[in-house]
């Protein structure tokens, strides 16, 4: 289900986390289109953190640390990163208003970024927002191979060691499913939504953000989930 936006000079970052918070998000058509408009997906896409699996070649290109993980010190690097080209993808639903509406909430500590470097260059990121104790993913960018999958590898343990219930993809791809994402009714993710939003947040920075978290202690993490 969509929602054409027609007053959309009056969505801030504060109208933006009360969509969330009743299961819808915006988007664009396109990185030149200055409208957004409303989603909320009749099959919702989620990863269980129960269910979420790291094939053993990414285990080991993590636990190897050929990339340094980040969170939170390079956000609009992150954005501009997910809004740019990339191979089998020429156009983007990130606009300026998109990325001004998520800088908002970075600021206020409701978005987040996971930043993969390698000799000091930005390879690959995510960025994603924060309410209660649900995770909303947005997008996530690469230049690198596999620089996208160990971003979301440290995500999901920062998540777990943070109190986090729920991991929203909005919808699932072919390359989330290798990770365990499923689709769920609109139903059902918004019974997960309002259990997730109520009560204490969880902590996005329970995990040590001011210095790198090494691969094999996210592994761990996750590992102990259950």
């Amino acid at each position: 289900m969509t929602s054409r936006d027609s007053a959309s000079s009056e969505i801030t970052p504060e109208v933006l986390l009360r969509a969330y918070a009743c299961g819808i998000f915006p988007m664009a058509e396109s990185a030149d289109d200055p409208t957004l408009f409303w989603v909320e997906p009749e099959l919702r896409g989620v990863i269980p953190f129960d269910g979420f699996r790291v094939a053993s070649r990414l285990a080991r290109t993590v636990r190897s640390d050929v990339f340094t993980v980040t969170v939170d010190t390079a956000f609009k690097a992150v954005i501009a990163g997910c809004a740019a080209p990339q191979p089998g993808r020429d156009d983007t639903w990130i606009n300026k208003r998109i990325r001004d509406l998520y800088v908002g909430l970075h600021a206020s500590g409701h978005c987040h970024s996971v930043e993969v470097w390698q000799d000091d260059n930005l390879v690959g990121g995510l960025y994603g927002v924060s309410l209660g104790r649900a995770f909303f993913g947005e997008s996530m960018f690469h230049t690198v191979r596999d620089a996208s999958k160990v971003a979301l590898v440290h995500l999901v343990a920062r998540l777990i060691a943070g109190g986090f219930e729920l991991l929203d993809t909005q919808y699932v791809t072919e390359h989330l499913k290798t990770f365990g994402a499923v689709e769920i009714s609109r139903r059902r993710y918004r019974a997960l939504l309002d259990k997730a939003i109520a009560g204490a947040p969880a902590e996005f920075r329970k995990l040590d953000a001011t210095q790198p978290v090494k691969g094999a202690d996210a592994l761990t993490i996750i590992a102990g989930r259950d």
